[in-house]
């Protein structure tokens, strides 16, 4: 699905690309594209934490042993109807965060697109019905999921995806998205 959203705007750009304005042609711009095109929908902004916790879908417990670390804050986004939750070690640096997107399907895959490149990362299908990536840096894990108009979306300070991804399959079981 990622690549042919891709490959239709490849394809696209290729085409407007080879239209030539010859005497008699139109110079007037393309009307944009109508509801439902194969265009890429705009991404919503990424969240940022603006109220204390606790997270409404996830337990500090849980996520102290998924991602092997004590938590020592809990900070959220105002994001509706799912708050982006922030998760803080005790020195004050994030260790992980979970975002949460429901509605627009391209949006969804999108915003997994964003976080997980489909060049870069490994493919997944965990939890089952769910197609995303996953990749680890120097700097942690991610782990990005989708199904019709959900997104779930774990990053991590932890190098190991599989944290990512047993916080992300909490996060869905619970929220039964």
């Amino acid at each position: 699905m990622r690549r042919l959203v891709l490959l239709g705007a490849v394809a696209t750009a290729l085409l407007a690309g080879c239209s030539g304005t010859g005497a008699g042609e139109s110079t007037e711009s393309t009307p944009p594209p109508a509801p439902g095109s194969s265009a890429a929908a705009p991404l919503p902004a990424a969240p940022e934490p603006t109220e204390d916790g606790p997270c409404p879908y996830l337990d500090d417990a849980f996520v102290s042993r998924s991602n092997g670390q004590q938590v020592s804050e809990v900070r959220t986004s105002a994001d509706e109807p799912h708050p982006a939750c922030f998760f803080y070690r005790p020195d004050g640096e994030v260790q992980l965060t979970v975002r949460v997107y429901t509605g627009d399907p391209a949006v969804a895959t999108g915003l997994v697109d964003e976080a997980a490149p489909v060049d870069s990362s490994n493919p997944t299908e965990q939890p089952p019905g769910w197609r995303g990536g996953y990749e680890s840096s120097d700097d942690g894990a991610v782990y990005a999921v989708a199904k019709d108009g959900n997104a779930v979306i774990v990053t991590t300070n932890q190098q190991q995806s599989v944290k990512a991804r047993t916080v992300a399959t909490q996060a869905i079981s619970t929220l039964g998205i």
